[in-house]
């Protein structure tokens, strides 16, 4: 066998006993969505759209793309061109009322420092703009723990399609069987089902009956370890 031969069966090897965690953001590194709550109110008010209940925040914002929440409430088709501004006064807004509350949901450092001292891979994957993402990981100083960041600008499909798991597994060069994704939505959990991903759904914005079936649920990172990640990643059941 050649050098190179030898070289390319290390990697394969290390890469099929490598994992990886994927973390979406929004009500699952912190609980953001009482403030985009908060920031829509104040932009839906600025545009003189109808104020939306918590039950509709719930149905048609937590979990979803700003193109979708921006027409469901608006009522009305919007251009690309449109959307843009709309999604920068809107993004603005949120950035400037929650960069004085950014905290992580419980357990979360500890946990992903216990994953990376374990070999994990870490990785965000967000529908949000990179500019929220920015805000976060780096008010919580957690930047450097991740070796991929995707954010809504890096992919052209949006959840529930898998397009972001599917190329942060790509950047971290672990197969999707060895990928466990963290989520709080019912379209992120359908994006990572759809990539074919293990599933942990984080109880912070819905109750547990109102998500798809995954493989495990908590309410925050104290509830959950890497010896119950690994044995997850073992299962056969998606």
């Amino acid at each position: 066998m050649s050098k190179i031969d030898q070289i390319r069966q290390l990697l394969y090897i290390s890469s099929m006993t490598e994992s990886a965690a994927i973390f979406d953001m929004d009500g699952v590194i912190s609980h953001t969505n009482p403030f985009h709550a908060e920031a829509f109110r104040a932009f839906f008010k600025n545009h003189n759209v109808q104020q939306a209940t918590e039950e509709e925040f719930e149905q048609h914002m937590y979990g979803k793309h700003n193109s979708y929440i921006m027409q469901h409430f608006f009522q009305r088709p919007i251009s690309p061109e449109e959307l843009r501004t709309l999604e920068f006064e809107k993004e603005q807004l949120f950035r400037v009322i929650y960069k004085e509350h950014v905290a992580p949901i419980k357990g979360l450092i500890e946990f992903l420092t216990e994953l990376k001292n374990n070999g994990f891979k870490l990785a965000v994957a967000t529908s949000a703009p990179r500019e929220n993402m920015d805000l976060i990981l780096d008010e919580l100083n957690i930047r450097h723990l991740f070796s991929s960041t995707l954010s809504s600008e890096d992919v052209k499909l949006h959840k529930p399609h898998p397009e972001v798991y599917l190329k942060s597994a790509e950047n971290l060069q672990i197969p999707v069987d060895r990928c466990i994704v963290f989520e709080d939505s019912f379209s992120g959990i359908t994006a990572a089902k759809n990539a074919e991903m293990k599933v942990v759904a984080v109880l912070s914005t819905h109750k547990k009956e109102e998500l798809p079936a995954s493989n495990d649920y908590i309410n925050n990172y104290t509830e959950i370890s890497v010896a119950n990640i690994k044995a997850i990643l073992k299962t056969q059941e998606l």
